[in-house]
């Protein structure tokens, strides 16, 4: 492939991943407004981001491995389209029930991550593979800060729902150009697609993310949510056993059981704790009116900049990790992006008393969040078989987001466990909220540098029984 049409198809595959990533911040801190444009409740209001959650969730890996089967560009195309018409009905909805419904579609975009970076190593020369998994997830990484950031003044300047028909104009554009420019995968997995694992799969990650996103208004001791953790226990257990039996697993338990993908997996449940507790919180505490003896009453779109300085390290940091990782190896890149994670926490648990303070916190999370992202996606891609690619980059994605739905309930309990009589939480609880997100990013740090290491120069072949692969250098 010429140098000129894989410039053309990271551009597309950018594109995509980095609409997708967006939309999952674009639309939180405009929920107030969606609340009162659409007439709803609060409570009501919050399934916007639970059902795009829960959705991502159930895709992503299974469409990951849809498109390791069928064909990656056809997947790919296919969920362009349903970003496509979940936007278009976004923006056209004309009350809350169509908007979740909306949201529902989008969340199939989840499978935009691991069907790229199947493409990448796929239709890429092999040197260009790792810088290119490490721009793409800087991307990735960027297109959440670039929501925070932007939502304020698209909301101030035009309307809610313009943070839908933006994206529609742009993935209409990636589409067209997709068809024509993204090259159809020569390779394929063996096999079909295990609907019982697919439902199996679906069954216990919504029992348990619907809980964890949930349990702040249905009560962490209700049946509601005590019943859905057993049922989520139950529907892993059944999962694995019939995973394991299957001639053409969803998920090969054998690739999530080698070393540098088990513990990649682990570090990222961690720093994706950290990581979305801090998206989720942070806005919030610097909205908070200085009354309640901490923040700064900024409004959406002064709170969105002062997240501009973690945009742009996201995005820096992420670019570099694809040089430096030939240097350094991903491993050292991981783990110092978690400790990085936990090193901005602690000073935000100390020290956040000025708008300042927030700013360099924000900046200095950001290069952990760019360095981590970038090289989970090369220890995952670098680890496993071409054939398990997406299948195994879709599982790292969810396992990032059931860490965040994690961290953020976690963090939520401490905030908002004890209210002032005014309604809004103490400084305490976002102290210790801070404390405990340097502690899972602490761990994350841990969790990484137990990750293999090899040699860079001797190529490893990575043995996993019944498949056959190419050797590859993982570091």
């Amino acid at each position: 492939m010429q140098r000129t049409s894989t410039r053309l198809t990271f551009a597309i595959l950018a594109t995509g991943a980095g609409v997708f990533s967006m939309l999952q911040s674009l639309i939180a801190p405009a929920l107030p407004t969606v609340q009162h444009a659409l007439h709803t409740s609060q409570s009501t209001a919050t399934w916007v981001m639970t059902a795009y959650l829960l959705s991502a969730s159930v895709f992503t890996p299974i469409l990951g491995r849809v498109g390791d089967l069928v064909g990656k560009k056809k997947t790919l195309v296919a969920v362009l389209l349903a970003v496509l018409a979940g936007c278009l009905v976004a923006a056209l909805a004309p009350n809350i029930g169509v908007l979740i419904v909306a949201r529902v579609v989008q969340g199939v975009g989840g499978a935009l991550f691991p069907l790229s970076f199947g493409i990448i190593r796929d239709e890429f020369a092999p040197a260009e593979v790792s810088g290119s998994i490490s721009n793409l997830s800087a991307v990735i990484a960027a297109g959440g800060g670039v929501g925070m950031v932007a939502a304020g003044p698209i909301v101030s300047a035009l309307d809610y729902r313009w943070l839908f028909w933006i994206p529609v104009g742009i993935v209409a554009v990636a589409v067209l150009i997709a068809v024509r420019g993204v090259p159809e995968s020569p390779r394929r997995a063996q096999g079909r697609v295990s609907w019982t694992g697919a439902l199996l799969l679906s069954g216990w990650l919504v029992a348990l993310l619907l809980p964890l996103s949930q349990a702040g208004q249905w009560g962490w001791g209700s049946p509601k949510v005590l019943g859905l953790f057993a049922a989520a226990v139950v529907l892993f257990a059944v999962w694995l056993a019939a995973e394991a039996r299957s001639r053409s697993p969803l998920i090969d338990l054998r690739v999530l059981r080698l070393p540098a993908v088990w513990t990649t997996n682990t570090a990222a449940l961690l720093f994706g704790a950290g990581m979305y507790a801090i998206w989720s919180f942070l806005p919030g505490f610097v909205q908070t009116p200085a009354a309640a003896g901490y923040g700064f009453g900024a409004s959406v779109t002064a709170s969105g900049l002062l997240m501009l300085p973690m945009l742009v390290a996201m995005f820096v940091s992420g670019v570099l990790s694809g040089r430096l990782e030939p240097r350094v190896g991903a491993k050292a890149l991981l783990t110092t992006g978690a400790a990085l994670g936990a090193l901005a926490c602690g000073f935000l648990t100390l020290w956040h008393d000025a708008q300042w303070q927030i700013a360099v916190v924000a900046g200095l999370f950001g290069l952990g969040v760019g360095l981590a992202f970038a090289s989970m996606a090369n220890l995952i891609v670098g680890s496993v078989p071409p054939e398990q690619t997406g299948a195994a980059t879709g599982m790292n994605a969810n396992i990032r987001t059931i860490g965040g739905s994690i961290g953020a309930a976690l963090t939520s309990v401490l905030v908002t466990g004890r209210l002032q009589p005014s309604g809004l939480p103490y400084a305490s609880g976002y102290t210790h909220g801070w404390a405990l997100l340097a502690l899972l990013c602490l761990a994350a740090a841990g969790a990484a540098l137990l990750v293999p290491v090899r040699r860079s120069g001797s190529p490893t072949r990575v043995a996993v029984p019944g498949t056959a692969r190419e050797p590859v250098r993982v570091r």
